[in-house]
């Protein structure tokens, strides 16, 4: 029965991508508690990934969604994630903002302060404009999947910066590998604008959590982390790590 229900349990994510686990008790007419270890033990075996409510297919290291596809994923925890983050700006500050979904939604909510950004997001540049904020953009090379300027330019302007703060984006969260995304020339981006910042944070919604990419940007405690939900079996893991600041719960 337990074989039964783990190749019923595989077969869901292949078609689906993602299984919840309410859905998952329903249709395999089975137990909450079953269900979890049944979804730990797949895990252990590199079969899916456990997430906040289910689980969801394993993401090879080099796969990576346009900026589109991101944008419309976890979008809620990511508008609360920016929200929080935005609060955290000071005016005056001077600030990068990489690339990414959630730091896209963070801008909304900085109009008003006086602040200077630097970033290498082309989606970013249009909305920072309607906001009134000062800001500059990297030179370099377009990525036009995620429409991020990258590449040796792009450092070498980076370089001529100092930051306040910093707000990254990340592909995978992992205790003993750190912070990782597909591209090389993105994560090179990411870490020297880590390097220019007195504060550093990484905001991501709990997808991410043990998602492991190709190109590792920071260690866990190199920066702050603003996320919606915490795994909870690793909940103190990380805590000790670093500082974690949980958008759900407050």
């Amino acid at each position: 029965m337990t074989q039964q229900r783990h190749q019923h349990i595989l077969e869901l994510l292949k078609k689906q991508g993602v299984v919840k686990l309410q859905d998952l008790v329903q249709v395999l007419e089975t137990s909450e508690s079953t269900i979890r270890r049944d979804l730990i033990e797949l895990e252990k075996h590199n079969l899916l990934k456990r997430v906040h409510g289910g689980a969801t297919l394993l993401h090879a290291k080099g796969t990576e969604l346009s900026i589109k596809e991101k944008s419309s994923k976890n979008l809620q925890q990511k508008r609360e994630i920016a929200i929080f983050a935005a609060s955290l700006v000071e005016q005056g500050d001077c600030l990068f903002l990489d690339a990414g979904s959630t730091t896209l939604e963070m801008i909304p909510h900085l109009a008003n302060k006086n602040i200077t950004v630097v970033t290498n997001g082309l989606t970013h540049l249009e909305i920072l404009m309607e906001q009134d904020i000062r800001s500059y953009i990297l030179g370099g090379m377009m990525k036009p999947s995620t429409r991020a300027i990258v590449g040796s330019k792009a450092v070498e302007s980076l370089l001529q910066y100092r930051f306040d703060k910093c707000f990254l984006g990340t592909n995978g969260i992992h205790l003993e590998l750190g912070y990782t995304t597909p591209d090389p020339d993105e994560a090179l981006i990411k870490r020297t604008a880590l390097s220019l910042s007195s504060q550093a944070y990484v905001v991501a919604d709990h997808s991410k959590f043990s998602e492991v990419s190709f190109s590792k940007i920071a260690e866990i405690h190199e920066s702050h982390l603003i996320t919606d939900h915490l795994p909870e079996e690793h909940r103190e893991s990380y805590r000790t790590k670093t500082i974690v600041i949980e958008v759900e719960n407050g």
